[in-house]
């Protein structure tokens, strides 16, 4: 479902879908012939490159490729679905299923439920109930991910993780839809990763964690920090206002707020609809406005981005969302104190905080992490751990 501005965002965008670039999305063709003669191209020379040099060539073009496949279940080029998927059955970028990832990305966009992590296959918050479930080791895990270092080196990991799970889960139950989709994917895969050994030299470790694992990292920049919990849907998704290489490289979709208004729209007209009505757009979706990912990196390097727990879904987050918007108050045990006036104090609550944090809280099977951030403002950025023992009788079901 398209989401328009208003009826003269409706008019424009009516005028340039009738424009022969749209009709023909020849630039969605030509990036395709791109991107699969790229790939091709450089594991045929990979031993004249040198190992590291067409690794990293095809680390980028995998994640390059992931991003084709996002637009490929979106419509384009073609009506076709059947055409789009045979255009991104292909597993140059190593570990998903195409038709697998595009039925998990199309109930991603349910925005009503967006970041809801029962609901939302692509949210990076964990419910009350898997917090409590998860031990030490676990919970640090899930707190490093939260940083943007940690989301590069362990979000692969993770995800990589999960649809294993999913696999398993969808044995069990004889999915035949989704076990024929990983069947296809792994003998694709098997042949893909044969030929490399046999004809380019590059074997199937280095294929998988030297190719497949880094494309995984480099997608991680884009969705670091996408979506935000708060209460208005409008207001959850970012505007990432990038350099030209990460537009390219993630097709626009940096536009993120506007591709969820307008998921039809394709990656070469994303740009100009936002250019036309950025004031808008940034109006729509609360400021939740970055100008690229540097950004990111500069603010949250090391410092978690966002709670582990959903802190608005969580019985206790909304006191930490409603501390969000004011002041901070007390900081918690083990971390130093800052006077309620004096927001400028407060300190970033990094991994090693949120761990002494974690090892302050009562061994309760219902002591949850409830991280307090500063004013939207500040694009949330992350003041201090608080641990807090919420009362069993008031937990959401995850």
């Amino acid at each position: 479902m398209s989401l328009y501005l208003d009826d003269r965002q409706r008019q424009e965008i009516q005028r340039l879908r009738a424009s022969w670039r749209w009709r023909s999305e020849w630039p969605t063709w030509l990036l395709i012939v791109g991107i699969y003669g790229g790939w091709f191209g450089v594991a045929l020379i990979a031993r004249t490159l040198g190992m590291p040099l067409a690794l990293g060539a095809l680390a980028v073009l995998s994640c390059w490729y992931m991003s084709l496949q996002h637009e490929l279940l979106h419509g384009h080029p073609t009506r076709s679905a059947l055409v789009n998927a045979l255009f991104g059955v292909a597993p140059l970028a190593v570990w998903f299923p195409y038709a697998v990832y595009r039925e998990s990305h199309l109930r991603h966009h349910d925005d009503e439920h967006l970041t809801d992590p029962a609901r939302d296959p692509e949210s990076y918050f964990v419910s009350a109930q898997r917090w409590e479930a998860a031990g030490a080791g676990m919970r640090l895990l899930l707190a490093l991910r939260n940083t943007f270092v940690g989301r590069l080196l362990l979000g692969p990991a993770f995800s990589i993780a999960g649809a294993l799970r999913d696999l398993g889960i969808a044995i069990l139950r004889r999915d035949v839809l989704t076990v024929g989709s990983w069947a296809l994917h792994g003998t694709l895969l098997v042949a893909l990763a044969y030929w490399l050994d046999r004809r380019c030299g590059i074997g199937w470790f280095a294929f998988m964690f030297g190719v497949g694992y880094p494309a995984l990292a480099l997608g991680a920049v884009r969705s670091f920090h996408e979506h935000r919990a708060v209460e208005d849907a409008s207001q959850r998704t970012v505007i990432n206002e990038a350099g030209w290489f990460w537009r390219l490289l993630f097709l626009n979709n940096n536009y993120h707020a506007v591709h969820h208004d307008l998921p039809c729209v394709p990656w070469f007209a994303l740009g100009t609809v936002y250019r036309g009505r950025r004031a808008a757009y940034a109006e729509r979706n609360g400021r939740f406005v970055v100008h690229g990912y540097g950004e990111w990196l500069a603010k949250f390097a090391v410092s978690m981005v966002a709670p582990v727990v959903h802190p608005v879904l969580h019985p206790l987050g909304r006191q930490a969302a409603a501390a969000s918007v004011r002041p901070a108050a007390q900081a918690a045990t083990r971390l130093r104190t800052v006077r309620e006036s004096d927001p400028a104090r407060l300190e970033p609550a990094t991994p090693r905080t949120a761990a002494l944090a974690m090892r302050a809280a009562p061994v309760t099977p219902n002591a949850a992490l409830i991280v307090q951030t500063r004013p939207q403002s500040a694009h949330e950025h992350l003041a201090f751990a608080k641990v807090t023992a919420n009362d069993a009788s008031t937990r959401l079901a995850s």
